[in-house]
């Protein structure tokens, strides 16, 4: 007996693969200062890219995939500035 998660054309993790392939074809990653700079980003967009893969937006502006330890590097200047704006 088959069932959903067994046929990738009923759903399934395989329509879950092929979502998350045009949602990231949609999305256009900006090259840029993402290697060279930690960047400030709301704390559930960072949890659900974790989980989905999807790129999140910094303050500044910047697309990307998280993976890097922000740790190692300097803080982004324009999300720091926003960030102080917004206090």
């Amino acid at each position: 007996m088959s069932t959903p998660l067994d046929s990738p054309d009923t759903g399934g993790t395989a329509l879950l693969d092929r979502e998350l392939e045009e949602l990231l074809k949609e999305e256009t990653i900006e090259p840029g200062d993402h290697e060279r700079f930690s960047h400030y980003v709301q704390k559930e967009k960072i949890l659900e890219s974790a989980m989905t893969g999807k790129p999140v937006r910094a303050l500044c502006g910047k697309k990307w995939t998280p993976g890097r330890d922000p740790e190692k590097f300097p803080v982004c200047p324009q999300c720091k500035e926003i960030y102080e704006s917004l206090r």
